[in-house]
């Protein structure tokens, strides 16, 4: 560059006469006050934003504070403005510490963010106008931003939460398409769902696109008491996207496809095996031959076609692709944000011939300040969702799901292998796959249309005192037909070349379904925030109310031909007209945050609400909470100790106590009311319709109480490099629902007492987090854990009794105060039976009949009474809960960033839950196949055609199809019991994002390319091939499939 200043250019020397200094000082005097005057002016400063490693910062937000211009950095961290030449930059962006540098009169800024490790200033949104820095929150409060929900390839939002909060419980009981996993806070039940402000139920949270999400904040104590009467459980706080001031149009388009490959379900035997099985029955019982050695043999040699096993866990269940795809918009002017999106999903059943799951959501949220003080934003969000299967009878599911072992493996799907005519292949000949599809069977659809609009308005009335109000308007409608066709089943000939029917199905069925879902929800606030020296306050006072009616109407008919969808009054065979249902509940809330010096804080709220549920004089209950927090590390002494100032840079103390209100019991159980359409009788040869007493009122019904206690800790050290998290919780929950026994009312009445607020539980746990975050030379990660423990206590019970004191022990769970509420009880194991001359010699009767019929390999119990006698009195508690949340979760989550790789992982667990081993892995059901677990890990016969050919024994009891559940070796016993453990890999992603010097090229500021996978393995301390998040114990539910995907993310 030219230098015009000769007096720094180095190879000119100058000599001044002393008579021509006083001019130079003149005008430098002069020069000086022109430069004054022009600072107040603007100039064209130019800068780059690079992060500590020298990398482009794209995207940071650049404004100045004086002038209010601003801009953010392009795709080489670039960046132009025009300021004042004594201006100062405020320089931001998330994940680093904000930065302020002053212009001076330059024209180039370099500026190095460093990275916030800090965490402290993250914002957690509580709702209610509040979003607080996490140093000031007293509350257990867990969050998540958007950045890691975007690494989680889920159908549903709630499935990319899973393993990322702690406190908070995720069961994925089954992976139909579109379903969602189970959540539950510190095991407490269902959590109220706020979305944007409104409250809404689990599916609306599961069908949110989760690239739609900007946060998430779980409210697991008492600071949930705000919320009201649906929020002892916890609430689950969303927010959505929204654009930015002054932030550049930025394009995003994002998208994955991939595959669910079948996985986690029990083999069924194959057909030598299942054979085998047969004739080791007979040859145990004595009973006659129905499978000869000859005929036998064909099938282990598979001599042909007709004598080759058919996997029917191949054939029902296969692979199905999904795939998804996402494009949004979103910026901001200095007056106006807005983010728009729309997303596509489509997942395919992995059931044979099954269509699936889709759904498309459409997200917008604008925002404009009409003045500086007046704000308005419109939200409008919806989505259209289909279920689409074949239209089988019950639960479309369940058929196929149990298809694998309904079909034997001696059996084909059709006739001559021709898919028009469905085969018998099932002892029962509905059980038969082959006319499970559309063309036979009919068709089921399930569509949801639903939209919300959201109006929001802020005004200052002064500084800090703000009114806002929300107006939410919510509609559903959801529409389900089914139509169930008429079957035949076929046999081929193959001398005449004829498809013969062998069996018809008669039935035929349509139904149609419309609900209509419909809710107003208003919310009216005052708040006011202020800063006295060191004193901050935040307050809050509004009111909240919500009306709903939810209408339904369902008919079905009897059509006389498969081809004729229509209801008309000739086919019509039941027809219901459901009410609109109403329902009103409004609550007045208040809610003061204070803190000093951001060391004591404290937080003071309550709400008054009511329910339309309970009568007048009831329907009312005000319930409060308070937390306080105490940040040692901002104490003078702290801060003068350098060794604690530098290792321990967060120490937090915080409690919390309050009482929440849970709406129990149903609607108007206070009036007496009937049910229409209840009966009936003839009269003068017609049938008149009659009604029945829905039961007695009560007036002693209202709100349950839930008093929540909470004492935690926050620990950060080493610069806030590592983090940690402790809560102890405590949870008394008063006024449950029971009925009194000591009452009498005659049986003749019909009913019996209503139910009261008598009983009482309560809940003791903890859940706690760790977390590192660092860097080793280029490379960024982030390794952390969290674990969850939550157990179930009986209170009090309304005048408990019992018979005796085996009985007081037996069935304690659920009625004595201070014991376990889900302890499994059994009796309790020794081993097996090894011999013939064992069993004669055993001197316990286990069977009841003198053991005559045991056999070598069955269990063998433990007469704990010593009476001689296997009974009930010998059961003894063996176990944790089955069926719900595990008592101890937890999770283990890894990220790593190198050179545009990065890699994330997220591994969930539990342990302390029962597992109980049914059905088709416990015994061989006579009408249907075994599976191949049982039978390779059963008991069985040396030679299957010579009883005294001697035992194999093995893991489990002999597999004989005259053996059911029944069957004293199969009695309820620790043999069949397991206390599950398992750590299951949920979540895996390696991405690529290619350099900046390429994609800037052609517009594209960020292109990153990633493969992911979902349930790839599980390790759990059974070998039996089932999902353990199932609750289905005989493993027969549709399993959660290992899904892999390839997919990309491009910013324009």
């Amino acid at each position: 560059m030219k230098n015009h200043n000769l007096f720094l250019t180095p190879n000119y020397r100058y000599r001044l006469p002393e008579s021509n200094l006083k001019k130079l000082i003149l005008s430098l005097i002069v020069l000086l006050s022109f430069v004054h005057v022009a600072a107040q002016n603007n100039i064209n400063i130019s800068g780059t934003v690079v992060d500590d490693q020298g990398e482009a910062v794209i995207g940071a937000s650049v404004v100045a504070q004086k002038s209010k211009n601003g801009t953010i950095t392009d795709v080489e961290g670039n960046f132009k403005l025009s300021v004042r030449s004594n201006d100062v930059l405020t320089i931001s962006f998330i994940g680093y510490i904000t930065q302020t540098v002053p212009v001076s009169g330059k024209n180039n800024i370099v500026v190095t963010l460093k990275e916030n490790s800090m965490l402290l200033d993250e914002v957690v949104v509580t709702g209610f106008g509040l979003a607080q820095k996490k140093a000031s929150v007293t509350g257990a409060i867990s969050s998540v931003g958007a950045q890691e929900l975007a690494h989680a390839k889920s159908v549903t939002a709630t499935g990319a939460l899973v393993g990322k909060l702690p406190g908070v419980n995720f069961r994925q009981d089954n992976g139909r398409p579109g379903a969602a996993p189970n959540i539950q806070i510190r095991n407490m039940g269902t959590p109220l769902i706020i979305i944007d402000g409104v409250q809404k139920d689990s599916g609306n949270l599961n069908n949110l696109d989760f690239n739609d999400i900007e946060s998430v904040s779980v409210l697991k104590d008492a600071s949930a008491a705000i919320y009201g009467m649906q929020a002892a459980n916890g609430v689950v706080v969303i927010t959505t996207k929204r654009g930015q001031k002054n932030q550049k149009l930025k394009v995003n388009v994002n998208g994955y496809y991939g595959w669910q490959l079948p996985s986690n379900y029990p083999k069924p035997a194959s057909a030598e095996d299942y054979l085998a099985a047969i004739i080791q029955t007979e040859t145990i019982n004595g009973t006659p031959r129905t499978v000869t050695k000859e005929e036998y043999q064909k099938w282990v040699d598979k001599v042909d076609e007709d004598h080759t096993s058919f996997d029917w866990y191949k054939y029902i269940w296969v692979s199905a692709p999904q795939s998804y795809v996402n494009a949004n918009v979103s910026g901001g002017t200095e007056k106006v944000r807005y983010y728009l999106s729309l997303g596509h999903i489509d997942q395919e059943g992995n059931i044979r011939g099954f269509k699936g799951f889709n759904r498309t959501n459409m997200q917008s949220n604008i925002d404009i300040d009409i003045t500086n003080r007046f704000k308005v934003g419109v939200a409008i969000n919806g989505r259209i969702e289909t279920t689409d299967n074949p239209g089988l009878p019950g639960d479309d599911y369940n058929l196929p799901i149990y298809g694998a072992y309904n079909n034997l493996p001696t059996k084909k799907p059709y006739a001559n292998n021709n898919p028009k005519y469905p085969a018998i292949s099932a002892p029962w000949a509905q059980d038969s796959f082959g006319w499970m599809n559309y063309e036979h069977a009919g068709s089921y659809k399930d569509q949801w249309k639903v939209i919300q609009i959201n109006g929001t308005a802020e005004y200052e009335i002064l500084k800090g005192l703000k009114a806002r109000g929300l107006f939410s308007y919510w509609l559903a409608n959801r529409r389900q037909s089914n139509r169930e066709y008429s079957y035949k089943f076929y046999e081929y000939d193959k001398e005449s070349d004829v498809y013969n029917v062998v069996e018809t199905g008669t039935a035929r069925y349509t139904e149609r379904s419309m609900e209509m879902k419909e809710e107003l929800t208003s919310n009216i606030q005052l708040s006011y925030e202020n800063t006295f020296a060191l004193h901050h306050v935040n307050a809050v006072v509004g009111f909240e109310a919500k009306k709903g009616t939810y209408p339904r109407m369902y008919a079905l008919g009897n059509p006389p031909a498969n081809g004729i969808p229509y209801i008309d009054k000739t086919s019509l065979s039941n027809f219901t007209d459901g009410i609109g249902n109403p329902q009103t509940r409004m609550g007045y809330i208040g809610r003061l945050n204070y803190d000093y010096a951001n060391k004591y804080i404290i937080e003071l709220s309550g709400r008054y609400d009511g329910s339309y549920r309970y009568k007048r004089g009831k329907r009312w209950g005000f319930f409060p909470s308070a937390s306080i927090g105490y940040r040692v590390t901002e104490e003078k002494f702290w801060q003068d100790v350098d060794f604690l100032k530098d290792n321990i840079t967060n120490l937090k103390i915080r409690a919390s106590y309050g009482v929440l209100g849970e709406e129990l019991g149903t609607a108007l159980s206070h009036i007496v009311g009937y049910n229409y359409n209840s009966g009936g009788a003839v009269i003068d040869g017609g049938l008149v319709t009659g009604s029945t007493v829905t039961g007695l009122a009560t007036d002693n019904i209202t709100w349950g109480k839930s008093k929540i206690l909470n004492i935690g800790i926050d620990l950060g050290f080493l610069d806030n490099r590592l983090n940690a998290s402790f809560d102890y919780f405590n949870r008394d929950q008063t006024g449950l629902l029971a009925s009194r026994y000591d009452v009498q009312i005659p049986e003749e009445v019909g009913f019996s007492l209503p139910q009261e607020n008598l009983n009482s539980n309560y809940a003791r746990g903890f859940d706690a987090s760790v977390n590192w975050r660092d860097r080793i030379g280029d490379v960024n990660y982030t390794v952390g854990g969290n674990v969850t423990y939550s157990r179930w206590y009986v209170g009090d019970r309304y005048k408990p009794r019992f018979s005796s004191e085996w009985q007081k022990f037996r069935y304690q769970a659920g009625n004595i105060k201070g014991r376990y509420t889900d302890v499994e009880f059994s009796l309790v194991s020794d081993g097996q039976f090894q011999s013939w001359e064992e069993i004669a010699n055993h001197p316990v009767d286990q069977d009841h009949q003198g053991n005559i019929t045991l056999k070598p390999g069955d269990a063998k119990y433990k007469d704990m009474n010593g009476d001689g006698l296997i009974n009930d009195a010998d059961w003894r508690p063996i176990g944790y809960r089955k069926g719900g949340t595990p008592w101890v979760n937890f999770a283990f989550n890894l990220a790593l960033d190198w050179k545009g790789i990065d890699f994330r992982a997220d591994f969930v667990g539990a342990t302390a839950y029962t597992y109980v081993q049914q059905g088709f892995l416990r015994y061989f059901d006579p009408n249907k196949n075994l599976s191949q677990y049982l039978w390779d890990n059963s008991t069985r016969l040396v030679d299957i055609w010579d009883a005294d050919s001697g035992f194999n024994i093995g893991k489990y009891p002999l597999a004989l199809r005259t053996r059911n559940n029944s069957d004293c070796t199969h009695w309820p016993s620790d043999f069949w019991y397991t206390n599950m453990t398992y750590l299951k890999m949920r979540n895996m992603e390696i991405g690529y994002t290619l350099p900046q010097k390429w994609t800037s090229k052609v517009g594209i500021s960020r292109c990153r390319f990633y493969v992911s996978g979902q349930n790839l393995f599980a390790l759990k301390n059974i070998d039996i091939d089932i999902d353990p998040e199932i609750t289905a114990e005989n493993g027969m539910a549709y399993p959660n499939m290992k899904v892999v995907n390839f997919g990309f993310s491009v910013d324009f």
